[in-house]
Order: C-alpha cells, then sequence, then structure tokens
C-alpha cells in the first residue's frame, strides 16, 4: 500500500520574526545556506519508494509561493489545498485525507509532515514509517515522538504506556502534556518515559476520518461541504470558504489524538528538531572556536556564545554572550537566547501597532517575479521591481498613489490607460493616479524597474485588479 504524504503549511512563525513574516513566513526562508525548511520536507521523500506525489495544504497568500519551491526541486504534487481561513491542524488533515479517498480508497494511508522541522537522517526516518506502516494498516493512529534529551519548555510531550508486542518501538499513549515549565520538563527528561511530540502522523485516512467523526462531528461535516464545494484554480483547489468557516480551530491533538484509544506513538532513534525559536536555530547553526555563529557580514570581538545574522547590513558585536542578534534592512531584534520564547510577545505588540514589519519583507516575492523596498518614509516609496520573462503583473490601478518607472534593466512593455508602448533601459513613464495600467516582460532576459511612488496612502493593499493570469 503507496502512502501519500501531506506536507501542512500553515502559521506565520511569530516566534522566528524578524525573518519569518505572516507572508513569507519560516518554513520558506533558507537558514542554514541550503533548501528552505519546506523543501527540506518535500525532499526527504523524494526518491523513497511507496510514496504518491505529496499533498501540501497551505493558505491562500502561500499558494503561489508553495509551486514556487516546489518547482525549484522538481517536485509535482498531487493538489494543493488552500485554506480560506486558518482553523489549525485538524480540519487541514480532513481536507487531505477527502482528497484521498476521492483518489483511491482502498490506498488511503498518509503521513502528515509539519513543514518546519529538522531531521538530519531522511534514511532513519523513512525505516521508522517503513516500521509504523503496519500498525497503520491495522487501524492504529500514530504519532511519532523523539527522544526528550533536555528540558525543552517550546516543546509538547508524550508519556509512553506499555510498548505494543506484535511492533517494534511503538507504545501505547498513556498521557500528552502540552509545553510545561522547566522543572516538570527536567523531570520528564529525568524519568526517561518521555519522548517530544513531533506533530508527525501516520494513519489511514479513512480511520481518520471516522475518528474525527465520533470525536468532533461539526469538523466532519464542515470540511466535508467545503471539500464537495471546492473550486480548482489552476493548480489549486479551493475549499468553499463559507462553510470551512463553520469549522472550530482546534488541532489534531485535541480533536483526536487525546481522545481515541487507538493512538500509539512510534519513537524516532535520530535527531530531531522542531525549529520554533531562534534558539533552536542556533542550535543547529554552524559555530566557530568561541561557540558563535556569524552569518553574512558580521563580526565578533571578545563575544562567546552568540548567533549574529545580518541579511543586509555590516554588523559588529563587542563584549557579548549568548545574544541572538538579527539583522535586516528594515528590522533589528537583539535578544538573550534565554528570552527567545518571547519574540513571539514582541510580534504580537508590534502587530496590534499595524507595522508592516510583521507582514512584509523588504522583499516580497510574487507569482510573476518580486520586488523589493528600498526606502519608505510615509510621504514616498522607492521599489525595485524585477519581472520574469514572460511575466506580466495585473491589468490594475492605485486609488491613492502615482507611479514613476525608470527601467534600469530589460524591456518593459506598458499598459496606461488606452496606451501601449515599449520602455528600453534608461527610458522612465509616469503613472497617474486612478490609471488602469499593466507592466509586462516579453523578453527572454529578467525586467528590471526603479518605481517611486507618492500619494497620501502608499499601502500594499491599495491595488485594484481588472485582470490577472495568476487568478489573483
Amino acid at each position: 500500500m503507496k502512502i501519500t504524504p501531506v506536507i501542512l503549511s500553515g502559521g506565520c512563525g511569530s516566534r522566528l520574526w524578524p525573518v519569518s513574516r505572516q507572508l513569507n513566513p519560516k518554513q520558506f526562508i533558507d537558514f542554514f545556506g541550503e533548501n528552505s525548511l519546506f523543501q527540506q520536507t518535500a525532499l526527504r521523500l523524494k526518491n523513497a519508494t511507496n510514496f504518491n506525489a505529496p499533498i501540501v495544504v497551505c493558505n491562500n497568500e502561500h499558494r503561489f509561493t508553495v509551486a514556487e519551491e516546489l518547482k525549484k526541486i522538481n517536485i509535482a504534487t498531487k493538489s494543493i489545498i488552500l485554506e480560506p481561513t486558518a482553523k489549525n491542524t485538524a480540519p487541514a488533515i480532513a481536507a487531505a485525507a477527502l482528497d484521498i479517498i476521492a483518489s483511491d480508497p482502498k490506498n488511503d494511508l498518509m503521513l502528515v509532515m509539519p513543514c518546519d522541522h529538522i531531521i538530519k537522517d531522511s534514511t532513519a526516518f523513512l525505516s521508522a514509517v517503513k516500521n509504523a506502516t503496519l500498525a497503520a494498516q491495522k487501524d492504529f493512529l500514530i504519532t511519532f515522538g523523539s527522544a526528550a534529551t533536555k528540558a525543552e519548555t517550546g516543546y509538547g510531550y508524550i508519556k509512553k504506556g506499555t510498548k505494543l508486542t506484535d511492533f517494534n518501538d511503538i507504545f501505547k499513549v498513556e498521557k500528552f502534556i502540552e509545553k510545561p515549565d522547566v522543572k516538570s520538563a527536567q523531570s520528564f527528561v529525568d524519568s526517561g518515559k518521555y519522548l517530544w511530540n513531533c506533530g508527525i502522523f501516520l494513519f489511514r485516512a479513512s480511520t481518520y476520518l471516522e475518528k474525527l467523526q465520533k470525536y468532533n462531528g461539526e469538523i466532519f461535516v464542515n470540511v466535508i461541504a467545503a471539500h464537495n464545494k471546492a473550486v480548482r484554480d489552476l493548480d489549486f483547489i479551493r475549499l468553499d470558504a463559507v462553510e470551512f468557516e463553520k469549522c472550530p480551530n482546534i488541532s489534531i491533538d485535541y480533536a483526536i489524538m487525546e481522545k481515541s484509544a487507538q493512538v500509539v506513538v512510534s519513537k524516532l532513534n535520530l535527531d530531531w528538531s522542531d525549529i520554533g525559536s531562534w534558539q533552536a536555530i542556533a542550535e543547529n547553526a554552524p559555530k566557530d572556536q568561541n561557540n558563535n555563529s556569524l552569518i553574512g557580514d558580521c563580526f565578533a570581538l571578545d563575544s562567546k556564545n552568540c548567533y549574529i545574522n545580518s541579511r543586509d547590513k555590516l554588523v559588529a558585536v563587542i563584549g557579548a554572550q549568548n545574544l541572538i542578534v538579527l539583522a535586516l534592512r528594515d528590522a533589528v531584534l537583539i535578544v538573550d537566547k534565554n528570552k527567545t520564547q518571547d519574540v513571539k510577545k514582541m510580534f504580537e505588540i508590534l502587530q496590534a501597532q499595524n507595522r508592516e514589519e510583521c507582514k512584509y519583507h523588504a522583499k516580497m516575492l510574487r507569482p510573476w517575479g518580486s520586488f523589493e523596498i528600498i526606502q519608505n518614509d510615509g510621504e514616498f516609496k522607492i521599489k525595485k521591481i524585477t519581472v520574469k520573462p514572460k511575466a506580466s503583473i495585473s491589468l490594475q490601478m492605485h486609488n491613492h498613489r502615482c507611479e514613476h518607472w525608470v527601467v534600469i534593466g530589460g524591456t518593459a512593455h506598458v499598459t496606461c490607460g488606452a496606451k501601449e508602448f515599449v520602455l528600453t533601459q534608461d527610458q522612465s513613464t509616469y503613472i497617474p493616479l486612478g490609471k488602469k495600467h499593466r507592466l509586462e516582460n516579453k523578453g527572454r532576459i529578467p525586467l528590471e524597474i526603479i518605481e517611486v511612488q507618492t500619494g497620501s496612502y502608499l499601502g500594499e493593499d491599495d491595488i485594484i485588479r481588472f485582470s490577472d493570469i495568476y487568478g489573483r
């Protein structure tokens, strides 16, 4: 029986702000000089036997990023399911389970994986999944746990019960514990009876839906309705927003795993890390002789145990210990390593102030290319815009701003009102407020322009689209 991987790509990773933001969260970030966390998750099973093409469940705003990330590593999906609103893991997994059963009800094993974990030994991981497959075929709901080696307060824990005699390294679950305090976490480690809850699951789609109907019928009914009314849009499946909104916001742990007697835990005998904080990033980063991690244009003098990451500018640190220092073009974070869980609190404070730095990066990816904010002082904004070959922005207009475009590379095909014309390097044009316009790259090399915006409001949401090849 083949297994369908289900990659859950939700959340904004607020504990990893300012690198992780709502429109480009942590799973799409390259933290370690290699593939993003999302790509690492997808690649974990790329060449494995007995696996179908993966299903990805993500929100609408990330759909093109997901598609582009998979394209870069040459992985085709079975489906990319779009959640109209975030409702936690139980409804998301239910939508994937329905998609699997609709395709092949007899081969309905599903391996559910978050997309923001580090698993360095893919061979050992695949071995653990294979070991647990027989139990999943017997209608057990399997969660995976990793040995708790330190008193980590940011993880959930699973207390192992009796060992199942018919399977290797699979135990009944005696108890789930969510993010304990330091004293309790240390006692769990000392006892040797607890595993870190990895949030990875293996079961039959039909078994999951059966238990969901039993323990949380509201999700069961509404996800079925949302899936039945789903619309295909390009390569995406859009769940019906009205029906999906009726689902309770609840995780699989609370909805099913803590209630069913068929839940068991399979031990992962490998290094596993949930990249949920800057402390976790620091632990996995390469270090020098002073236990410092210096990434980007960084220098440290008389400093120890620091993680310093500059993505835009020179950063020099002197006489510091146990600090996390993040320097981006538009934001700087300095935090004690023992306080990294509190980054989420700072994110929430800034979000309450409606700071754009919580939502957008200075550089943002779009299906047609990217734009990078060079300067924004409230009265004007300067961007560098890159349009990929054969790509185009939407036909659009703005109610509050006008724009000046200067071509610095490539050839621009411009629509402005009733006029259509071509601009080459060093040529420019003006887009008045309220005028319909489009920027196209019909060439074979990237088109690069500098855009200067002026007006009473320069927010990214001041866009009225009239037509768009990307379905936005």
